[in-house]
């Protein structure tokens, strides 16, 4: 809700379901949550390059890029936390009304948030994708050398360390990313749209 009386929703000339249509396909959110070190860029990436090969429209919302931008202004207290997710959640309705596929891979830690976003969408076009991969795990990739940090006390408030990570009761997609290969992890989330018919058999 915006905080000015003057400002009034404009419904725009072309709706999703004419971009849908020229398209080809249909329009969603693939939400990827998970532990850091999880592997959810790395798999978001490589599902968004599958779908680019299917001749999908898509885009990837990654939370470090968009850290560098629209978010910039933002730290990682637990309000700065709520507010990047929420952000996040209304770029990504933007995207599925133009028509396309977006994923997202952000840490997303606290359920509420993630349910919060859901809210926005239609039924059927948030997916989310819970990378499952034990914090143990995810510390000995450690590929940004992150939780080396945050156990030496020179990160503050890092998830799974000294900030909580709540996992999905009821995701749509679970990918335990320590038994499955990139490619495997990618198989599964194509099997699953195909099943849903967001994506038509080749």
């Amino acid at each position: 809700m915006t905080n000015s009386t003057n400002v009034t929703w404009h419904e725009t000339t072309i709706a999703k379901e004419d971009r849908r249509v020229q398209n080809g396909h249909g329009s969603y959110v693939l939400w990827f949550t998970g532990l850091s070190g999880s592997g959810k860029s790395t798999i978001a990436n490589a599902v968004s390059n599958e779908l680019f090969r299917l001749g999908i429209n898509e885009y990837v919302l990654d939370g470090d890029n968009i850290r560098h931008g629209l978010n910039k202004d933002l730290g990682f207290s637990d309000e700065d936390r709520t507010e990047n997710i929420r952000r996040i959640g209304e770029v990504a309705k933007l995207f599925v009304d133009s028509g396309k596929v977006v994923t997202t891979a952000f840490i997303s830690p606290f359920r509420s948030d993630r349910d919060q976003v859901r809210t926005l969408f239609e039924k059927g076009e948030f997916i989310e994708v819970f990378v499952d991969c034990p914090l143990e795990e995810c510390e000995r990739r450690d590929p940004k050398q992150l939780y080396v940090k945050a156990r030496r006390g020179e990160i503050k408030d890092f998830t799974g360390i000294d900030s909580p990570y709540e996992a999905p009761e009821r995701p749509e997609i679970v990918i335990k990313s320590d038994q499955l290969s990139v490619q495997e992890a990618v198989n599964q989330i194509i099997q699953y749209l195909r099943k849903q018919d967001e994506i038509q058999e080749d």
